[in-house]
């Protein structure tokens, strides 16, 4: 099965059904970053630590696997010269939109968030990476693109999913209040799932997804090179019994160290 096709069209729908991470941001919030006051998530409810950015004012930014008329405006609006990169071609219609009724200057382009080569070499001073690898099956090709387009002392911001809520049923959970533990890890809908259940998640139009491991996720950006200067955790911030009993997302914040260092 094409995973990548299928998620391309998957998120098209997802546009269509105004899923919350499709909404592109209104004309108050590009103004506001105008003046100067501005934030953006990585994971659902905590803004990222402003002093986590480096100086954006005409810097060069990438928002990775980030369409949908959210971040991409917002730093464009701020300052920063801005390219979304995105799978989904009515996502990337979102920031299309916004930059032309707020008039904004951002390059869209659809790719695959693992496959960074029409960039060239250090091209990059900041990428911003919402939660989104969940729907590519490895993790690691993500993390050497981005170092190898960002420049000496560039900055990577990253949100991803804690692997651990992969291992729960929730068709079972949904009423009763219960965790109902059910998968192993490394979870994939295409491999974890039962053929009717796979067949049922495809019939709903659904992205599919793949667990990572935390080895992954933060010791994936190590091994590409990158020092690890920031981390938190998130939850989804809505009515879901798992935000009873642990946090189901992360940020990271990850440097590419400059040549001197790296030698």
């Amino acid at each position: 099965m094409d995973v990548r096709s299928y998620n391309r069209e998957s998120w098209n729908r997802e546009v269509d059904r105004g899923n919350r991470w499709t909404l592109p941001v209104n004309p108050d919030v590009i103004a506001a970053a105008r003046r100067g006051d501005w934030e953006l998530i990585l994971t659902p409810t905590i803004p990222v630590p402003r002093d986590w950015y480096p100086d954006i004012s005409g810097k060069d930014v990438l928002c990775l696997a980030s369409g949908g008329g959210q971040q991409g405006p917002v730093l464009a609006a701020a300052g920063a010269r801005v390219t979304v990169y995105d799978n989904s071609p009515k996502q990337l219609a979102q920031d299309r939109m916004v930059a032309e009724r707020d008039d904004l200057d951002m390059k869209l382009i659809e790719g695959d968030m693992a496959d960074l080569s029409r960039f060239q070499e250090e091209c990059f001073d900041l990428i911003f990476h919402p939660v989104s690898n969940v729907f590519t099956p490895d993790v690691m090709p993500v993390w050497r693109e981005a170092y190898r387009v960002l420049r000496s002392g560039g900055v990577l911001l990253a949100g991803f999913t804690n692997p651990i809520i992969y291992i729960f049923d929730y068709d079972a959970m949904e009423g009763n209040n219960t965790l109902d533990v059910k998968y192993s890890l490394p979870y994939s809908d295409l491999e974890s799932l039962s053929p009717d259940g796979l067949r049922e998640r495809i019939d709903s139009g659904e992205p599919l997804e793949y667990s990572h491991s935390l080895d992954g996720q933060i010791g994936g950006q190590l091994k590409a090179g990158f020092v690890l200067t920031g981390f938190y955790e998130d939850e989804w911030g809505e009515d879901d019994i798992i935000n009873e009993y642990f946090p189901t997302f992360m940020a990271t914040r990850a440097v590419k160290p400059p040549l001197e260092i790296r030698n």
